[in-house]
């Protein structure tokens, strides 16, 4: 996994979770706590678009680990899916442990709709992505002959 591939990592990881934001949310938007924004994204399906164009679809799991895909400013589509215990909870943040990062990236997540929310890194506010919630029958898939043309993701119907 190179230094870029992990960045892009870290960014699916950075919606899902959060701290306090360095500023205050706007009208309508709330800041979620630890525990208020893992039981807000935990286990749902949520696309999200991000500031340097990355797009992707992911879940993550209660138990912190996370699945998806994710395509950086256009180029190929990735499957990505990292161990449990990934994203974690500290007392006071949301942060994610991953492969050869030199530090722990913790985030910021803001709630800025009944089915989305902003999620970004806690020091760099700009880095940030957007996520929406996705019909949790639809199902992420590595197949990328099931892709459409221009789609950043495939997704096919829940066959239960």
């Amino acid at each position: 996994m190179d230094h870029r591939f992990a960045s892009l990592a870290a960014t699916l990881a950075v919606g899902v979770l959060s701290v306090v934001p360095l500023s205050p949310a706007r009208a309508g938007e709330v800041v979620l706590k630890p525990e208020e924004a893992k039981r807000f994204v935990a286990n749902k399906v949520f696309s999200y678009t991000c500031f340097d164009g990355t797009t992707g679809i992911g879940r993550i799991h209660s138990d912190g680990s996370v699945i998806g895909t994710m395509q950086a400013s256009g180029g190929p589509v990735r499957y990505v899916a990292l161990p449990a215990g990934t994203v974690h909870l500290t007392s006071d943040s949301i942060c994610a442990s991953l492969p050869r990062a030199l530090v722990q990236p913790c985030f910021n997540v803001v709630k800025t709709g009944p089915q989305s929310f902003r999620g970004s890194l806690r020091a760099f506010s700009f880095a940030y992505c957007d996520f929406v919630r996705r019909n949790p029958r639809a199902r992420m898939t590595s197949d990328e002959h099931a892709q459409t043309a221009g789609s950043a993701v495939a997704l096919r119907p829940s066959r239960y």
